[in-house]
């Protein structure tokens, strides 16, 4: 028997579901399952012939399941939603919610080594199957590889220099831990500033470990075929890149460059903009601190 796990309060919970405008019949996909906190509340909404599908790659995620016969659990990255889908005979969709970043669970559980607070070994996976971890992230990637991850994903103005002290340190011996690797990046790491700067590491790592940029995109690519005219996406982001990926995606379709326009300067998009951007009330960061960064975007498959 699997054992739940502990996860803390999910993000936007009200908003996000909300944004789905859920039909008591319809067919959701919460594509980040977790806790199963933003699944719980979809099913208060949905009536004896809805349905709910929830993603998550983390087997962790499993003890949580919902002992329901409109609910599927899918233990696989949502970067190949329409995959399984098909599997169970679905082709469309009339909502999908995505709460993307690290769970509070995985942040938590110390050996996981999502977190700046604990020393643990250096992981980082989401799917603990998966043979990239940020031990070879730190240990194995080239110089230029390295100061890639850092500029791209951290947004570290000093990532070449990071890079070029990582390998320095490893050429005499291995970085294992968490707390290893704080003692290399020491110099980089002023008391004021060590916990925000340390964050930004730890982001870009873990974003290169899981592909989290090509899942979102794969993603956000297929939603456009799922969901049914009048369907919605509901997503949250806690960080500028992906944010700005799903502003573009949301607005224009695509992801760079702009939609081609016909002789009168029209383009078709898409999506419909339903909400622009939510962020939390003062008074729920107050409660969870984990949604002080998370931005809402809703939008509406024309």
């Amino acid at each position: 028997m699997k054992t739940k796990m502990e996860y803390h309060n999910p993000v936007l919970l009200k908003e996000t579901v909300e944004g789905l405008n859920i039909k008591p019949d319809g067919i959701y996909v919460d594509v980040t399952f977790g806790g199963g906190g933003h699944s719980r509340e979809i099913m208060k909404h949905l009536g004896p012939n809805g349905k709910l599908f929830g993603f998550d790659q983390d087997k962790d995620a499993l003890a949580n399941t919902i002992d329901d016969e409109r609910f599927v659990l899918i233990n696989e990255n949502f970067r190949f939603i329409k995959r399984f889908l098909r599997f169970y005979g679905v082709k469309q969709v009339d909502g999908i919610l995505g709460d993307f970043g690290v769970s509070s669970h995985q942040f938590d559980v110390a050996d996981r080594g999502f977190s700046t607070r604990f020393d643990g070994a250096l992981d980082m996976r989401m799917n603990q199957n998966d043979t990239l971890s940020a031990y070879e992230v730190i240990n194995d990637y080239e110089e230029k590889e390295l100061k890639r991850v850092f500029l791209d994903y951290g947004e570290l103005k000093n990532g070449g220099a990071m890079a070029s002290v990582i390998v320095a340190a490893r050429a005499d011996k291995k970085i294992k831990s968490s707390e290893e690797l704080k003692e290399v990046l020491a110099r980089f790491l002023p008391g004021h500033k060590a916990n925000k700067i340390l964050a930004q590491i730890y982001q870009a790592i873990r974003i290169e470990v899981n592909q989290e940029i090509e899942v979102l995109k794969e993603f956000l690519t297929q939603t456009e075929e799922l969901l049914v005219s009048g369907g919605r996406l509901s997503v949250i982001s806690y960080h500028s890149l992906e944010d700005r990926l799903v502003k573009r995606f949301i607005r224009n379709g695509m992801f760079e460059g702009e939609p081609e326009r016909d002789f009168f300067g029209n383009f078709e998009v898409p999506f419909k903009i339903i909400e622009k951007l939510i962020v939390p009330s003062a008074a729920e960061i107050e409660i969870n601190n984990r949604a002080r960064s998370a931005k809402l975007r809703v939008a509406e498959k024309k």
